[in-house]
């Protein structure tokens, strides 16, 4: 651990804002608190299979949502190390493909070795005679994260677009993005067809990313602290109407999917809230212990997202073995066990991490391919998991996403050309 604190400690805090760092770790960490509470799965006192999800049965969960719905605060930091990062690589004479390449391997080679893990694990379940209903639950469950791969993809594929309109008319950028947010929730609900919203896919998540970009651009800084706190106020007052009068759900993780314009709040109030809090957790970044937890989960945090919710079910079915292991849930015994089984899954991902970790780890191999190839190869990293939010995961959907994965990583990762002389050339791995 020591080594591990001298590298986080020697990172250069004049180049790097730590306190973006910490709420992304924290974002991560805090979904899986919550999906360790709404995995409900133990033994009654007959010793009969029981199953729930606890969390979403509470009478105060829907109201705080309303706070622990922090996928927007990701994708508010998302944008601001984007505009950050592409910034930088268009001073080194980077262009569009080199960014949209670099992003996107990131994000799909971490996906490539969890869909061949679900092609094995359902196909050979399968070939087990495993009850089809009992396993099409576990694997919905252990898929739901992936939705954040298709909206996450989607927005930094655009981030060279987006930063210029950005750049050029940053308030039109935002109405028109907000007019698209309101028309496609307006239709949605007068028509009644649910597929509608997957639209917002485009426009609240890059609504939201655009938030990132005004606060890399210093909009919130230049705001003082009461300024901040009325407009994260009145972000929230918002959602009264939404919800109360409006068609949306008082439950903030009901309108994740299809996203919805409560989320577009949610992000402008969290964005407040984290440059209000940026004095304290400067202080905090300011120590050895801090940084380094940021360096181990932040260095990790696709492996926790993507694989926490399986590593959850691996260890809830071995508890199921270990008499008393498995408590009824939502009983006081059941939720007294949540801590030691938080720990217990962060270091099962942490070991996993070991295994699979070297796929979150960013490559350059080879020479940017052009710029059509790297928008198919895009395309094709976005699918698997647009399918997995559309349609669930299965195991055809898993090895459709495995095969497209494939494809999209060696098209981003293994591209050659050739130089003057006519000899095939590419970058060493």
């Amino acid at each position: 651990m020591s080594s591990v604190a001298e590298k986080a400690s020697s990172i250069d805090l004049s180049k790097r804002d730590l306190t973006l760092d910490i709420a992304r770790v924290f974002c991560v960490l805090l979904v899986v608190v919550i999906h360790l509470l709404m995995v409900g799965v133990g033994t009654d006192a007959t010793g009969a299979l029981v199953t729930s999800r606890p969390l979403e049965t509470q009478p105060w969960f829907a109201g705080v949502t309303w706070v622990g719905q922090i996928m927007p605060l990701f994708f508010v930091v998302g944008g601001f190390a984007a505009i950050t990062a592409w910034r930088s690589l268009v001073r080194r004479g980077g262009t569009a493909a080199d960014y949209v390449r670099n992003r996107v391997l990131r994000l799909a080679q971490p996906a490539l070795p969890l869909f061949i893990f679900y092609v094995v694990v359902i196909g050979g379940a399968q070939l087990l005679g495993v009850d089809p209903g009992l396993l099409q639950v576990a694997v919905t469950g252990a898929a739901s994260p992936l939705w954040f791969l298709a909206a996450y993809t989607l927005c930094q594929a655009l981030v060279p677009l987006m930063v210029g309109w950005h750049t050029r008319a940053p308030r039109a950028t935002l109405l028109v993005l907000l007019a698209g947010v309101v028309a496609v929730d307006a239709l949605r609900f007068s028509i009644g067809i649910t597929e509608i919203g997957l639209v917002n896919l485009f426009f609240v998540w890059l609504l939201v990313q655009q938030l990132g970009f005004w606060y890399a651009d210093g909009w919130f800084a230049a705001r003082s602290w009461w300024q901040l706190a009325l407009i994260a106020v009145a972000a929230w007052a918002s959602l009264v109407p939404m919800t109360f009068i409006g068609p949306y759900s008082f439950d903030m993780l009901a309108n994740l999917n299809p996203p919805t314009l409560p989320l577009v709040a949610l992000a402008l109030a969290q964005a407040c809230v984290l440059r209000l809090l940026r004095p304290a957790l400067s202080k905090l970044m300011n120590t050895h212990a801090a940084r380094a937890v940021v360096f181990v989960v932040g260095s990790r945090l696709m492996t926790i997202y993507l694989w926490h919710l399986p590593i959850i079910l691996i260890i809830t079915g071995l508890s199921l073995l270990i008499p008393g292991g498995a408590p009824e849930p939502a009983t006081p015994a059941w939720w007294l066990s949540r801590p030691i089984l938080y720990v217990v899954v962060l270091a099962g991902v942490f070991g996993l991490s070991f295994l699979v970790g070297r796929w979150e780890a960013p490559r350059e191999v080879t020479v940017t391919p052009p710029s059509s190839v790297v928008a198919v190869a895009a395309i094709l990293s976005f699918i698997p998991s647009f399918l997995v939010m559309e349609f669930f995961m299965d195991f055809w959907l898993a090895v459709i996403g495995s095969v497209l994965l494939s494809i999209s990583v060696l098209m981003l990762g293994r591209w050659k050309t050739r130089n003057p002389s006519g000899t095939t050339r590419g970058l060493p791995a």
